[in-house]
Parts: structure tokens; C-alpha cells; sequence
């Protein structure tokens, strides 16, 4: 089954002298392509694909990508953590596969300097928003090249590194939870949340989101879903509230 997905994906047209840009990624990565064209393809945004009606390999490796990784993440979590219920388990497993998480983590990495794309798609939704997707792309590239020990070693050292301290923080901490809950008990009802409007293509939608609590806008916030900018408006609600 494999060599049928990466038969599909590595027939791209592409380049040899492109690939001596990936050269350092591979080193920093720990992990040597057999098949390069898989690592362009992967991080090959959709920006970059001529109009013909053909589904996305950048966006069709973003989707077996978030499911190798969540399953890796899920198997982690149920061996470090036999005491937790499966409420625990999930609400650590969101918060570590988050969009916010990954994003991150493709940062650390300086994946921006490896992303193939259109000076539209910055311009557009920013480079932010599109670190997460290939995150992922580069995840299936590697589990399919390899195996699925190639993107385990991965997602441990480069995603799942450090991931206890960052949560301790209350980096990734649930505002919008943390509202709901302030909210119930002072004024004994939930904060209301309005789309103000939506931009961008379908694939890379822009969502502007205002909190209302006790009838007064308290925060207001972007992103690339309605559960991101829901996130980012409860944030600067807190905020306002010294929560």
C-alpha cells in the first residue's frame, strides 16, 4: 500500500538541483531520503500547483501526516501515562497535535527557510499559518519513505521534546475553557462568541472572532479555524480580566 502512495507522490515533475536545498533539513532532521522527490513534495505548498483539478500532494501528505502523528502521540501518552483516564489522555493529545503546537515546533526547526511557495500564500494568511500543515507533510514524507519508526523517532525528538515543560507553563493552556468557566460562576452564564467575517481561499480560510461577556465585547481574534480564533479571543478576554 505504501509504494502505491509514494508512486503517486513522487512522480512530480521536479528538478535534481532543487533537492540541494534540502540538504541541510535532512542533517538537522537526522533522517536521509531515499526517495528526495517525496521531501519536495512535501514541502511543495499547494500555492505552487497549476489549476488543473488535481488533488494537492502537499495537502494529501498533511492529511496521513496528522493521522501518523496523532497516532504516535496517543501511543506515547497511553505508555507514560497509565494512571491517566481517557478524558486526560485526550485533552494532553489536543493540546500537543494543536495547530499552535506544531507551528511551534516547525519554528524551531526553521522549516519556513524549506517551504516551497507562492509569494501570494505569505502575502495572504502568513507563513504561520501554513508551518503546521507542512509539519505534518514533512511527517508522512518521512513515514512514507521509511518506516513507521523514521517518523516515531521524529515526532519524539522534535515535537514530543520538552512537551511536558511547555504545557507547565500554560503555553497551550485552554482560554477559552478558563473563560467559560469564570463567566458561569460570576455571572452565571457563558461567554458569546460572533464570526465577524471570514477571508481567504477555502484551504486557508481567515476566521475574525469577538468574545461577549455580560453583554460587553471583552476580546477579539484571528484564526485559521473557528476553534483557533475562538481560542485567541478568549485569550485577550483573560487578559482583560486578569484571569
Amino acid at each position: 500500500m505504501k509504494n502505491i502512495f509514494k508512486h503517486f507522490i513522487s512522480n512530480l515533475p521536479s528538478k535534481k538541483e532543487n533537492f540541494h536545498k534540502f540538504d541541510l533539513l535532512q542533517k538537522k532532521i537526522g533522517y536521509s531520503f531515499n526517495e528526495l522527490s517525496l521531501l519536495k513534495a512535501a514541502l511543495s505548498h499547494t500555492s505552487l500547483q497549476s489549476s488543473t483539478g488535481d488533488a494537492s500532494p502537499f495537502e494529501r501528505m498533511e492529511f496521513l501526516g496528522d493521522s501518523v502523528l496523532g497516532l504516535i502521540v496517543a501511543e506515547e501518552l497511553f505508555l507514560k501515562h497509565p494512571k491517566y483516564a481517557e478524558g486526560e489522555l485526550s485533552k494532553l493529545k489536543s493540546k500537543i497535535v494543536s495547530r499552535k503546537m506544531l507551528t511551534l515546533k516547525a519554528k524551531e526547526l526553521q522549516l519556513e527557510k524549506y517551504i516551497l511557495l507562492s509569494t501570494e500564500a505569505i502575502s495572504g494568511s502568513g507563513i504561520d499559518s501554513i508551518l503546521s500543515d507542512a509539519m505534518e507533510s514533512l511527517i508522512c514524507a518521512i513515514y512514507l519513505d521509511g518506516e513507521l519508526d523514521d517518523a516515531r523517532r521524529f515526532i519524539k525528538k522534535f515535537i514530543l521534546k520538552d512537551i511536558k515543560k511547555m504545557i507547565d507553563k500554560g503555553k497551550f493552556a485552554d482560554y477559552k475553557s478558563m473563560l467559560q468557566e469564570y463567566t458561569q460562576s460570576k455571572f452565571h452564564n457563558i461567554p458569546k462568541y460572533n464570526i465577524l467575517k471570514e477571508d481567504g481561499p477555502e484551504h486557508e480560510k481567515i476566521f475574525d472572532v469577538e468574545v461577549i461577556v455580560n453583554g460587553k465585547v471583552l476580546g477579539m481574534g484571528k484564526g485559521n479555524n473557528k476553534k483557533e480564533a475562538h481560542q485567541n479571543a478568549a485569550k485577550k478576554a483573560c487578559k482583560q480580566l486578569n484571569l
